[in-house]
């Protein structure tokens, strides 16, 4: 599972209704446009974005294809944002350099209390991050 890509898709307010339907019911996407009264072409590409993120399973019927929810992705994608949550935080440890303002290290391992010149000494600049982004 690419976990961006999944992400991505269900960003879309419309794709994310689409996703609920089909957890509840199959559609196809003459039945997904009239649900949501779009037409049948940007159900389409709505369809394709989920399909390529791995969300969606196909099943031929007839002339129509039928969408389901392929769960085991979402159930992936939850235990990797409860992965997450059990992320520690860890104190700042200022630098040991000569230049360090050492006098603030007892308090800014207390969450918050950092200067901000402790802050750029421990973390590094702003635009040091905004760059690396």
């Amino acid at each position: 599972m690419n976990t961006t890509m999944v992400l991505k898709a269900i960003a879309d307010e419309t794709r994310m209704k689409i996703l609920t339907l089909l957890l509840r019911h199959s559609y196809c996407v003459r039945g997904l446009a009239n649900a949501l009264e779009l037409t049948e072409a940007t159900i389409s590409q709505h369809l394709k974005v989920l399909r390529e993120a791995g969300l969606l399973v196909g099943e031929k019927r007839g002339y129509f294809m039928h969408y389901e929810v392929d769960r085991s992705v979402l159930h992936e994608l939850a235990g990797e944002i409860e992965a997450l949550i059990t992320i520690e935080r860890t104190p700042c440890k200022p630098a040991k350099r000569d230049d360090c303002p050492v006098t603030e290290s007892k308090s800014c391992i207390k969450q918050g209390q950092c200067s901000d010149q402790v802050k750029e000494f421990c973390h590094g600049s702003n635009q040091d991050k905004e760059g690396a982004s």
